[in-house]
């Protein structure tokens, strides 16, 4: 299918100035305006100088990243059609994407044909919305009239791929498209519109979504999401928006049905081959690092200085593969949700105190003090996975030590903060700017500058602190000040003591 023939205008935004120059000749030749951005912040500049059609948006970019250019385009430019670009690693990141806004995803690396086929599938889509926006204005109907209305709006409707629900502001089905009752397997000769949602479908969590965005709970503009799973292992993505008339009020709401089945899959598989690979790995280079440490032991004061740092930094870099790979496989139990699998009552003071005589040698090698201070009288317990714990204090002591210059001071604390235990890690190391703050709890984000360049890390101890302090109830927080130090405050709610009958 070819453009309208008013070209349509495209944005292209990728800091891989390759893709940038491939994208805009596959589309010139399809008679498209292209512009190119080689970063977010250029980009943002563009979107406020004319209006773009279609977006193809990289993820991954430095500075200002592909997900907060999409966040400003959705608050800006909501019409914008974004299709994001992702590699095949980060399949989560782009159904994250779509989950805010996004219409579409293609993965690097991708062929011309492929490349034509989501952008004309965007075409068409642009294409329908605004005909049916005209049609709309052309009539001046609200959305109950179009059940009754042989219009070509239902015609448009009708052929869509996705599965598309109307409906009133009281929350009654007012046009369902043969897609939707084909997904959700509604008999299409028993069942006609103008019944409550909950009529046609029983998932609770779909009808909240439904009725609260029809009485105008949701603002304009926001898409609010939620998953079906069906029998057979479907998977739907429901995704509804008010509409507003004129005068900005609530006519109801429009609901887009998906099947991200095969996206479930792909992420499933992912994180199977993520475990199978890390374990597969973990091995051998377990073996390599302790063949590194016999030699270096072996032939201790024998080698020159040369041989023995090149020993040293090999046998450094194994261990920060081994730290790397055990850091994914937590990040994949996290994800899969068997962080609160082996829950039980513990005590978080034991558990304090065994992590921290762990890492004490590794602090000593640094010539710091590394303390820990607990009130005598019992803390209440904590309802969690042990072995969770275990590496969320012993990253966040970790990470102290790494970033604390020698002869500097760790101390962890913990105490009763209302109806919660506040665990506290506190040094005097090097700070983390404010820039930083939100960030440092990303995947694979790193403070890089002067003083962090030469530790190894894997930019995942803090993504995995909190994502398991989320999942038990808690919360972290953070205080720092550059060449100061920095303190995390780990809050994990407290199991009421139990008493006797």
């Amino acid at each position: 299918m070819e453009p309208e023939s008013q070209a349509l205008h495209v944005l292209v935004v990728d800091d891989e100035r390759d893709i940038r120059d491939g994208c805009e000749r596959i589309l010139l030749r399809k008679n498209f305006l292209v512009s190119k951005a080689a970063n977010g912040m250029e980009a943002l500049a563009l979107l406020e100088q004319a209006a773009f059609a279609i977006v193809l948006l990289d993820l991954k970019m430095p500075g200002m990243d592909g997900m907060e250019v999409l966040l400003r385009i959705r608050e800006t430019r909501p019409e914008t059609l974004v299709i994001v670009i992702t590699g095949y690693a980060t399949i989560e990141t782009a159904i994250e994407a779509m989950k805010r806004g996004a219409y579409d995803f293609i993965p690097k690396p991708f062929k011309p044909d492929q490349l034509r086929i989501v952008v004309d599938r965007a075409v068409e889509k642009k294409r329908l919305t605004d005909e049916a926006e005209r049609l709309d204005r052309e009539r001046r109907r609200t959305l109950k009239d179009l059940d009754m209305e042989k219009s070509r709006t239902r015609t448009i409707i009708q052929a869509l791929p996705d599965g598309v629900m109307v409906s009133t502001p009281d929350a009654h089905v007012a046009l369902m498209n043969p897609a939707f009752m084909r997904m959700l397997r509604l008999d299409s000769a028993g069942i006609r519109p103008g019944e409550h949602i909950r009529r046609y479908v029983g998932d609770e969590a779909f009808s909240h979504l439904v009725v609260d965005t029809s009485l105008g709970k949701v603002p304009p503009g926001v898409f609010r999401s939620c998953d079906l799973e069906r029998e057979g292992g479907t998977v739907l993505r429901a995704q509804s928006t008010p509409v507003l008339s004129e005068t900005g009020e609530c006519l109801g709401a429009v609901t887009v049905l998906m099947d991200i089945t095969e996206l479930k899959m792909l992420d499933r598989l992912k994180s199977e081959f993520v475990t199978k690979v890390s374990h597969e790995l973990r091995s051998p280079l377990s073996t390599i690092q302790q063949q590194l440490a016999m030699v270096l032991n072996d032939f201790e004061g024998e080698q020159e200085d040369e041989q023995r740092h090149i020993l040293s930094r090999a046998k450094e870099k194994t261990q920060g593969l081994i730290t790397l790979i055990g850091d994914i496989l937590d990040l994949s139990r996290m994800e899969a949700g068997m962080v609160l699998r082996g829950s039980q009552s513990v005590d978080v003071k034991e558990i304090l105190k065994a992590t921290v005589d762990f890492l004490g040698t590794k602090a000593r090698g640094r010539k710091q003090v590394l303390t820990l201070s607990v009130p005598e009288e019992p803390l209440p317990p904590v309802v969690a996975d042990p072995q969770a714990l275990e590496i969320v204090f012993g990253n966040l002591i970790t990470n102290a030590i790494h970033y604390t210059d020698e002869g500097g001071n760790i101390q962890v604390s913990v105490g009763t903060a209302g109806n919660e235990l506040c665990v506290v890690f506190q040094d005097n190391g090097f700070g983390i700017e404010e820039r930083h703050r939100e960030k440092i709890f990303e995947k694979f984000y790193r403070i890089k500058n002067d003083r962090t360049r030469y530790i190894t890390g894997t930019g995942l101890g803090l993504p995995i602190v909190k994502g398991i302090v989320d999942a038990l109830g808690g919360r972290v927080e953070l205080e720092s000040q550059v060449g100061v130090g920095s303190t995390f405050r780990v809050f994990l709610p407290a199991s009421p003591p139990k008493t006797e009958p």
